[in-house]
């Protein structure tokens, strides 16, 4: 039960860390597939079994112990990566990203372990799934719509990504124009009770429920019948990530909060001067420590939160395989 806890606090610790997937630290802590299971379970034929054992079937029927103490542990990990991971980025940006950096690093070592021959079929599927991912992470961002299709859309993409190692929800809302759209709703419905913004964030979160039932399904499948080939996409997808966590990155692009304008900046060190709760960064150039403009780079004291981030997925794993 409080392993559990622990498992969902550090997934709702890194869905709030912009570029970091909690579908990744659910795979490291070895909890992905029974995740994608409970998920799938959550369909109409839990109507039959509501009429014929009531909730308590429902109940066992969606492993309800697993999802209450997991789903605990994420609201618990949410609220600790808002006050206390988020702190951290804005005061030592570059070993929170080192220690992110070294995590995903070894996790796609750990996934790549599962997999026993390496044939063409998984380094085909390696470099897909390393080529999407990285893709992404240089994508430049979409103007967003209020249009509640479009809304409605982003939340299916969204939550899909979320579920998916290597690919964080929020930065697929960044890409697609709608973290201006989506968060500014939820700001205004919980200040103002304005109407509009629940029926644009009801939209978002059907929009997440289809994803998340149906991208589940998918996955699942994915994981019975090519289980070693997803297995390679996956650890593609970690891989390609990577371009988003480097520790050391110039900011190049930002884009203001409340309206919306995008500012290019011609010398990263210009960002310093902006409040930092007033943008949302666009764009970013990796560049190795010399090269770093933004603050200190704590080089030494990055390389040092790299290994541990890098030690800590196998250490997690000894003691998976110890319960």
């Amino acid at each position: 039960m409080i392993s559990t806890i622990l498992k969902g606090a550090a997934i709702g610790v890194a869905e709030v860390i912009p570029g970091v997937s909690g579908g990744t630290i659910a795979f490291i802590t070895g909890i992905y597939e029974r995740l994608l299971n409970c998920i799938k379970g959550v369909n109409s034929s839990l109507i039959g079994t509501f009429k014929s054992d009531g909730f308590k079937g429902v109940y066992y029927a969606i492993d309800g112990n697993f999802l209450a103490m997991l789903m605990g542990g994420m609201l618990v990990g949410i609220v600790i990566g808002i006050f206390g991971v988020t702190y951290l980025l804005e005061e030592y940006p570059t070993p929170v990203w080192g220690f992110f950096f070294g995590l995903i690093v070894a996790s796609s070592i750990y996934i790549g372990k599962q997999i026993p021959k390496w044939d063409a079929s998984k380094w085909i599927g390696l470099i897909i799934g390393f080529v999407i991912a990285f893709g992404i992470t240089i994508i430049t961002p979409t103007e967003g719509s209020d249009n509640l299709l479009m809304v409605f859309l982003a939340g299916t993409i969204a939550i899909s990504a979320l579920i998916l190692p290597g690919i964080s929800g929020s930065f697929m809302l960044l890409l697609m124009g709608m973290y201006t759209i989506i968060v500014p709703s939820l700001k205004s419905l919980l200040e103002k009770q304005d109407m509009a913004s629940l029926t644009i964030l009801f939209a978002f979160a059907m929009g997440c429920l289809v994803g998340l039932t149906g991208f589940s399904r998918v996955l699942t499948w994915l994981l019975k019948e090519y289980k070693y080939t997803t297995f390679a996409v996956l650890t593609g997808f970690m891989l390609g990530s990577l371009n988003k966590i480097w520790p050391w990155r110039n900011v190049t692009e930002v884009m203001d909060k409340e309206s919306g304008v995008v500012t290019k900046l011609f010398e990263s060190k210009d960002a310093l001067d902006l409040p930092s709760d007033s943008f949302k960064i666009l764009s970013e150039v990796n560049v190795l420590p010399v090269a770093y403009e933004m603050r200190d780079p704590l080089t030494i004291v990055t390389i040092v939160a790299v290994i541990v981030g890098f030690i800590s997925v196998f250490l997690l794993e000894r003691a998976n395989k110890s319960h």
